[in-house]
């Protein structure tokens, strides 16, 4: 279906207009990564249905909202994700995050569904690493390999690599990891991500400065995203970018995401769990006041 014509947008207290919602389809997964945040979320077994995924959506429309990310837990354990696909409203842009696990036999009929690209969390190209990470099985590292090269395959692209770095367990290995994502000729970009320490993990944390250096220092060009002001380093060919949510103004004062918990909860901020407005049960007609009630209380939270 198309979105209607936006009469009104949604731009809270700090003139920040929101264009994006990301939305967890499920607590559920199929790691146990040392880091995992869940979304800034304590979990529980409720899901939306389809019918509330898609109301969601197309009321976000309306308000001009036309971009949307798919996050979990792990979204491909929902068997119906193709038929909330379909049914969505058409947007700029349908993305998906996923460890890609069950990614490959599934990759074409997400594509032909709706879904416009991935990101997949690949922390290290050492199987045993890997092991230790997600606290996986043996032999589930290959199958992740399988789904990127079936996401290329079927155009998903560009796939974003999401490499959280961990001192002295992955943070050596971003040469190799620049050295896997040039074999895809641009289809695959490298994105590194600060720890966002969750778990109280204080050992694993990198020096983000020095790797901002490191990246400066044998890049050949250097580009800004307007979203976030985030740079993207050209190195040899490849492209690799490094997020910086941890204590970053200007990740927050650029912020233009509205989060969708799986349990149906509008949350106005990944590090604020005190503010949700509860929208499982709301009927369409109900949903552009809720939408504004959760816009109203968004509040960057690393302020300048």
């Amino acid at each position: 279906m198309s979105s209607p014509e936006t009469t009104e947008l949604l731009t809270d207290s700090y003139g920040r207009t929101v264009r994006s919602l990301r939305m967890s389809v499920t607590d559920r997964c199929n790691l146990n990564c040392i880091y995992c945040h869940n979304e800034g979320h304590i979990g529980h077994n409720k899901e939306m249905s389809v019918d509330t995924i898609v109301n969601i959506v197309e009321v976000g429309s309306r308000f001009g909202i036309n971009r949307l990310k798919i996050s979990g837990g792990e979204p491909l354990l929902r068997k119906d994700l193709e038929e909330a696909l379909m049914r969505l409203p058409e947007m700029r842009d349908v993305s998906m995050t996923t460890n890609a696990v069950l990614l490959k036999g599934r990759a074409s009929s997400l594509k032909d569904a709706g879904l416009d690209r991935v990101n997949i969390s690949l922390d290290t190209l050492n199987p045993d690493k890997y092991h230790t990470i997600t606290n996986c099985g043996k032999g589930i590292f290959d199958k992740v390999l399988d789904g990127i090269h079936e996401a290329v395959d079927v155009g998903l692209t560009p796939v974003k690599l999401n490499m959280v770095l961990l001192k002295d367990l992955n943070d050596n290995e971003i040469k190799d990891m620049l050295e896997f994502t040039r074999e895809y000729n641009g289809d695959v970009i490298l994105q590194l991500i600060e720890l966002m320490d969750f778990r109280d993990l204080p050992q694993y944390r990198i020096n983000a400065n020095e790797v901002e250096r490191s990246l400066m220092s044998v890049s050949s060009d250097v580009k800004v995203r307007e979203l976030h002001k985030r740079k993207k380093y050209i190195i040899n060919g490849a492209e690799v970018e490094f997020v910086r949510p941890v204590d970053n103004t200007e990740f927050c004062a650029n912020c233009n995401r509205l989060r969708v918990t799986a349990g149906g909860k509008l949350k106005p901020c990944l590090l604020v769990s005190d503010n949700m407005v509860d929208v499982s049960e709301a009927s369409v007609e109900e949903l552009p006041d809720l939408f504004r009630l959760a816009v109203s209380r968004r509040v960057p939270f690393c302020k300048s």
